[in-house]
């Protein structure tokens, strides 16, 4: 059975590129603009995968991982952030949050797969 990837960022061009990398490999991409929609996607479909942008509008990417992993059905899913931010402090936010890992943008398309297939399977 395919794994399914839920891409949340505000950037078609980077939810087209995930989708360019991880479909051919098998894996059904599901996408949301913003992070109140991924919340939505995320409880509405069975998501093996979760990679997060930091900076969206309507719901940032910190305050959609705080959500996820508050809610019981969602909170064992593996998160990875996907953004331009590199800063220790995010990134121990992202940690405290409970974050499975970090990539940054502009991402390498073996590294993004090599993260998948790692956590998702």
């Amino acid at each position: 059975m395919a794994k399914t990837i839920l891409c949340i960022d505000d950037s078609t061009t980077i939810r087209m590129l995930v989708k360019k990398t991880l479909e051919p490999l098998g894996y059904t991409i599901l996408e949301a603009e913003n992070g109140q929609i991924g919340l939505d996607k995320a409880g509405k479909n069975s998501v093996d995968f979760i990679l997060v942008d930091v900076n969206m509008p309507v719901m940032n990417g910190f305050e959609c991982v705080k959500s996820l992993k508050s809610q019981t059905a969602l909170s064992k899913i593996p998160v990875v952030f996907l953004t331009t931010e590199s800063s220790d402090e995010k990134k121990a936010l992202g940690r405290q949050l409970g974050v499975n890992g970090w990539m940054i943008k502009p991402f390498e398309a073996d590294a993004l797969v090599k993260i998948v297939r790692m956590l998702a399977g």
